[in-house]
């Protein structure tokens, strides 16, 4: 495993005095072979596939805007958290990139990792599900639980092109041609921003569909139910977290703003579910792109995000 890019140097940040008052710029550490069990973080720096799909490039910038936003908030883990590196798309060869990812992210979950990949546009996530499918290949059929909290289902036909708007159609053609079921929830879904023909090819594959109006906090405890019948057909999880599900006023930077969208308070708590189901495997944030962002608001709450996701362990 080789990253293509890889600093420490943007972790630095503001050192209390007080004892016990660490930060993570205090706490990650440069990924090593001998590294033990933890939190990775890898970023995939692309935005190719949000150039092919006629979007708003500039998430390539993602993984170390990411990186500064998370350095100053404060360490609550009690495992340790590594920084990988960056994969990079170079010269337009996403297809490249992505495989590149696949081998990185194997290479982590082969080493006890927890992967949590920093991207870059959407197609971040068939990269990361190629490094979970390979990790799982010499096991038992495996059941990987798709989540993904979207405005968008991203199930565009990948016949004609691989984008942003591809990664799961290419994982449900991954997973018939293994022979593998295809689970996938996509929660947060804009019906203003998908057509007819989306949501008839996600009835099709059996996603669990929640649309943005539908999350609120009256509605929280049967979602909730709704996304834990959905964990426990599942062997493992990937959680993928498409920055453009928030509202534009809580995540102005990202490719596709949401006008709607569905706010940080409740997405919270279904994260939080899925970190403690003891079935996650592989996570990824995608989309934040900080060359439209407002005083690195949607780096800070990408940040928070992945504080969230790891404060376990």
């Amino acid at each position: 495993m080789a990253a293509d890019r890889y600093s420490m140097d943007c972790w630095q940040g503001r050192v209390d005095p007080e004892p016990d008052s660490l930060r993570w710029h205090q706490s990650i550490q440069p990924l090593g072979l001998d590294s033990p069990p933890g939190v990775a973080l890898l970023g995939f720096a692309s935005d190719e596939g949000v150039r092919r799909n006629h979007g708003r490039v500039g998430a390539a910038a993602a993984p170390l805007a990411l990186r500064k936003a998370l350095a100053n908030l404060a360490w609550h883990r009690q495992g340790p958290a590594f920084d990988a590196g960056d994969v990079v798309c170079v010269d337009g060869d996403l297809e490249a990139a992505q495989a590149r990812l696949g081998q990185n992210v194997c290479a982590l979950l082969d080493a006890g990792h927890l992967p949590i990949v920093l991207g870059g546009g959407h197609e971040v996530a068939f990269g990361s599900w190629l490094g979970l499918a390979e990790h799982l290949t010499n096991g038992a059929v495996p059941r990987i639980g798709i989540v993904n909290f979207d405005a968008h289902f991203d199930l565009r036909d990948p016949a004609q092109v691989h984008s942003s708007g591809t990664p799961f159609a290419q994982i449900a053609e991954q997973c018939a041609a293994r022979g593998w079921p295809f689970r996938y929830a996509c929660l947060g879904v804009s019906r203003a921003s998908n057509t007819r023909a989306l949501f008839q090819r996600a009835a099709a594959l059996g996603v669990l569909v929640r649309e943005d109006h539908e999350i609120r906090e009256g509605s929280l405890v049967a979602i909730g139910a709704d996304l834990q019948r959905f964990i426990e057909d599942c062997d493992v999880l990937h959680l993928s977290i498409d920055i453009d599900v928030l509202p534009a006023c809580e995540a102005p930077g990202v490719s596709a703003p949401a006008a709607r969208g569905v706010p940080l308070a409740l997405l919270e708590p279904l994260l939080a579910q899925l970190r403690d189901s003891g079935k996650l495997r592989l996570a990824e944030l995608a989309e934040l792109n900080p060359s439209h962002d407002l005083d690195s608001r949607t780096a800070r709450l990408a940040a928070r995000l992945v504080h969230l996701l790891t404060l376990s362990g």
